[in-house]
């Protein structure tokens, strides 16, 4: 089973002045919903309001294969809206509206055992009304030997809570196995500029590091490959980076690849696992969805 534990978002998506579509959106929402198009065991684990939108959002989960055991509901809450707006490249900016109650996360959680896989990051992984459940969480994760994936996700609206954050985003760090993020996220937490400078900071973890349409890059103690990424006609970067980290699980998965074989695979076998994120993201980029398209999923397999 793979777990992925995040916000869950109504996206709202402009492209000038006015809204053109609206999405389930959240990473961790994006990512489940790629692996149940493709046919990955997936469960959500979030929160939603008791509204109208917390339903819409549950529903297309559950149509998309995507369980939603996990899913808290709060009956004086609404689900968090994100304003995207587009510029003329296809990349987004985002404005955030939330409602929920100072005690989150309170229901049960899953156990993530050996042969499960757990995605998480964002700010929702820093988030202090969470962070302790979130914890609880991964500690057991990390002591099944579960493998653990984080995406810290961490954009500049988020830089004026950086210093508090910090910590925990080392913390996260020492939890993952695969670390995954782009050069932004990584020049706005650490200040570095490059994969090798950003590996010194990953205590030893695998480090996949993403450039948005440049070469794709893995460091591990052991090697380090780039992958380039081929050109396409971009309509929308939105869940561009979700989608990747849902084909690196894919094949993962597909190929029956042990957690304890990560830190050993060979350049080759790194290179088939990024290309298939490539893939399910250059497959996102070019529609307005947050996730892989399902009737395109058999270019995939």
């Amino acid at each position: 089973m793979v777990y992925t534990i995040g916000e869950t978002v109504l996206d709202i998506i402009f492209k000038g002045d006015q809204p053109v579509t609206t999405k389930a959106g959240g990473s961790m929402l994006n990512s489940a919903v790629s692996l149940g198009r493709a046919g990955i065991p997936v469960t959500f684990i979030s929160e939603t309001g008791a509204d109208r939108v917390g339903e819409m959002i549950t529903g297309f989960l559950e149509k998309n294969n995507v369980s939603v055991k996990f899913i808290q509901t709060y009956p004086d809450a609404r689900t968090p809206l994100a304003l995207a707006f587009l510029d003329e490249q296809g990349d987004a900016s985002y404005s955030f509206y939330r409602s929920f109650p100072e005690k989150r996360l309170t229901g049960d959680l899953p156990y993530a055992g050996p042969d499960d896989l757990i995605l998480f990051g964002s700010f929702y992984s820093i988030s202090p009304e969470v962070r302790n459940r979130l914890s609880i969480l991964l500690t057991e994760a990390r002591k099944n030997n579960a493998l653990i994936i984080y995406d810290p996700n961490f954009r500049k609206q988020h830089l004026k809570d950086l210093e508090t954050a910090l910590p925990w985003i080392y913390e996260n760090i020492d939890f993952a196995d695969i670390i995954r993020g782009s050069d932004e996220d990584f020049l706005n937490i650490f200040g570095t500029g490059d994969a090798k400078m950003t590996f010194e900071r990953m205590n030893g973890k695998v480090l996949i590091y993403t450039k948005n349409k440049d070469d794709v890059e893995i460091i591990s103690p052991y090697l380090q490959v780039k992958v380039p990424v081929p050109s396409i006609q971009l309509v929308s970067s939105i869940g561009a980076g979700d989608a990747f980290n849902a084909g690196i699980i894919f094949e993962l998965i597909n190929n029956k690849i042990p957690n304890s074989d990560i830190i050993s695979l060979t350049a080759e076998a790194w290179k088939k696992i990024l290309v298939s994120g490539i893939r399910f993201a250059s497959d996102v980029c070019q529609g307005m969805d947050n996730y892989i398209s399902a009737n395109l999923f058999h270019a995939f397999v």
